[in-house]
């Protein structure tokens, strides 16, 4: 799935482009005006790194966490390699594999900085490896692992013959939340770091929800969804964005276009929060949105797939997948956005809006 190839269009945009407008005694980005532009923030490709994607900052704002290809790990037959969990800085130093066997998926730092939890099939390599892109073939078997940051004292935290990955950490340390699918049905759930206190979140019949992320009060998950009876019958697949509030099961609908809207990703603002969308020519492509409605604002400008955005601690950068290859998704490289001029920093926190408007 993964050829290499050279930069499409290089978009450079200075930060004096972007400034910000006071809204209700809270710093936020006048984005408009950036998209006016047609342009970009300023974007680097993090050096000396494998094909990578899905990739998630450390508490520190430097050290980055992904799925990165390696001939070691297992895979399908007709490609030439899997990817395994590695992590590295920004500036793509200290490089770092943690897993050596089978096949990883989603991976995220614990907010101490001293642990890391992933996805692997590593102990059930015996079993069909599927397809994480296909949720009809997703690789049963694949488990949720947590050690320490240099890949030593491994534990096993989910032992069962279901597919679990998607997952990530409460930013007070407390819960983990994945996704687990069992008999083609995919759920949310959360569990203790310790693989204590499983707690099944989501109980949806045709509603497909995935990729969540808590956002800053530690209760409340993001996340997008899909009905299994739109997915392969319309393309593509539409995705809904919801939160949801893991306490009382309050369940808020975020995006209403009925379109694609894909691996959302919260600001450390409590407000905004980064995803994908597709536009003219199945360019997927990266916007801006607001928990408190209005129309997101469109960050990236490239002929070519740009996906899996997420954001650093301190909001000031974004790392994302960009596509260098010939084909739809080929050739993926972590690329990283200044979005400092944006203002989506934990310092602009003022709570979570509670609905959202369309």
């Amino acid at each position: 799935m993964f050829q290499s190839s050279v930069l499409h269009r290089p978009a450079i945009l200075a930060a004096t482009l972007v400034s910000v407008i006071v809204a209700e005694g809270v710093m936020f980005p006048d984005s408009r005006r950036l998209e006016a532009q047609g342009q970009e923030l300023p974007v680097r490709r993090i050096p000396n790194i494998p094909r990578s994607a899905e990739a998630y900052y450390a508490p520190d704002n430097l050290h980055v966490i992904a799925q990165t290809q390696d001939p070691d790990a297992q895979h399908a037959e007709g490609r030439s390699t899997g990817a395994l969990t590695y992590t590295f800085t920004d500036q793509g130093e200290n490089i770092h594999r943690i897993n050596d066997r089978g096949q990883d998926a989603c991976s995220y730092f614990l907010p101490d900085g001293r642990q890391i939890v992933w996805t692997s099939t590593r102990d059930n390599m015996d079993m069909a490896i599927g397809n994480w892109s296909d949720e009809r073939q997703y690789p049963q078997g694949a488990e949720l692992y947590i050690s320490d940051l240099d890949g030593s004292n491994v534990r096993r935290l989910t032992d069962n013959e279901w597919y679990e990955a998607e997952v990530s950490v409460s930013a007070d340390g407390e819960w983990i939340v994945f996704g687990r699918q069992i008999d083609g049905r995919m759920d949310l759930w959360r569990m203790r770091v310790d693989g204590s206190e499983e707690q099944q979140i989501t109980d949806t019949e045709d509603w497909q929800e995935g990729a969540p992320f808590y956002l800053p009060d530690s209760k409340t998950i993001l996340t997008r969804a899909w009905k299994r009876s739109e997915y392969g019958v319309v393309k593509p697949t539409p995705m809904t964005i919801f939160t949801i509030d893991t306490e009382t099961g309050e369940r808020v609908q975020r995006t209403f276009d009925g379109g694609m809207n894909w691996a959302p990703y919260p600001a450390p603002d409590g407000r905004h929060y980064v995803f994908v969308r597709i536009v003219e020519n199945n360019n997927w492509e990266i916007f801006l949105g607001d928990l408190a409605g209005g129309e997101p604002v469109r960050l990236t400008y490239n002929d070519s797939f740009d996906g899996f955005p997420a954001l650093s601690p301190d909001g000031s950068k974004m790392l994302f997948a960009r596509s260098e290859g010939p084909g739809f998704m080929a050739g993926l490289y972590t690329y990283v956005m200044d979005v400092s001029s944006l203002g989506l920093g934990p310092e602009n926190y003022h709570g979570i809006p509670s609905h959202g408007g369309q």
